[in-house]
């Protein structure tokens, strides 16, 4: 079995959503002061490679902690974008309906993490039409995830796309690394997130299996 990083490090400077506060790592105790190392971490919920609750946008949506574990599990397809495509349409979505079917995850190879750390990341990425978004929330999948900053596009203010899938209580994985290791089915993810008290939302060590 091979296991491949699907995570970016969380490490000061990092891509953040625009607006949003980059993390802050501190030592307040190091070896040779202290005898042992310990970091402080500051970051957002939504931080590098993270995944959204339905909390995340809907009023009384589902937090991450009041989730089974079991939602963070499961078979993988990986959908891979044109370079070009600027909508991922529903039509698209057609010749990957089988593998949808007994699938858990739908991650969407764009190619767009090969920009991260580079202005480019944050704009002009592929998005779901909200007719493709709306084919997914019906397919019973636990989630969708992006190797782009969002589900929804840099202009779009209303988190429509956001807005459907979470509205089934799925759960949307963003800033996704290393997508183009992955074959199009045939594995598994795990994305774990923190266990904490009303979870809109949080970082997470994604992984996939493969064999």
């Amino acid at each position: 079995m091979k296991i491949i990083d699907l995570s970016h490090r969380i490490e000061p400077g990092m891509p953040v959503y625009p607006g949003t506060d980059a993390p802050v790592l501190e030592r307040p105790f190091d070896l040779d002061k202290d005898g042992f190392a310990e970091t402080k971490l500051s970051l957002m919920s939504h931080t590098g490679t993270h995944m959204d609750a339905p909390a995340h946008i809907l009023d009384r949506g589902k937090t991450l902690d009041r989730m089974p574990i079991s939602a963070f599990y499961g078979q993988g397809v990986c959908f891979d974008a044109k370079p070009e495509q600027m909508e991922i349409a529903a039509q698209d979505l057609t010749p990957y309906e089988d593998m949808i079917k007994t699938a858990d995850f739908v991650l969407f190879r764009t190619g767009w993490s090969r920009l991260w750390g580079t202005a480019g990341y944050f704009e002009g990425y592929p998005v779901l039409s909200p007719e493709a978004a709306h084919r997914l929330s019906e397919s019973g999948l636990k989630g969708v995830g992006f190797d782009t900053i969002s589900a929804d596009g840099p202009a779009d203010t209303s988190f429509l796309i956001h807005g459907i899938l979470l509205g089934k209580d799925m759960i949307i994985i963003e800033n996704l690394a290393n997508l183009d290791q992955l074959p199009r089915a045939g594995f598994s993810i795990a994305c774990f997130p923190l266990h904490f008290s009303g979870a809109d939302g949080s970082p997470v060590r994604a992984v996939a299996f493969v064999g």
